[in-house]
């Protein structure tokens, strides 16, 4: 089974928070708030979304490399390589 089947309701809890947040943001935008409060959101947001990185790839790296067995590790490898190109561009 899957690392992301598995916590499957934390990570969706999470990706629910950051929507929640993601929406405050546009609330405070038509409201025209300052600009200082707008970007402490989108720096929280940034934040957020850099944690449920984290630990995808980290949950990833144990699941599909740490523990797989070794006819698998290859393409966990190339997968996160992958991941991390795209991540770093």
């Amino acid at each position: 089974m899957s690392h992301t089947i598995r916590h499957k309701s934390k990570l969706v809890a999470r990706v629910r928070r950051l929507k929640g947040q993601m929406e405050a943001i546009e609330r405070s935008l038509e409201a025209e708030a300052g600009c200082a409060d707008i970007l402490n959101q989108v720096a929280s947001v940034r934040g957020a979304i850099s944690g449920l990185t984290a630990e995808l790839m980290e949950e990833h790296i144990r699941e599909h490399l740490v523990e797989a067995p070794e006819s698998a590790r290859q393409q966990g490898a190339e997968d996160l390589i992958d991941i991390i190109r795209t991540y770093l561009k």
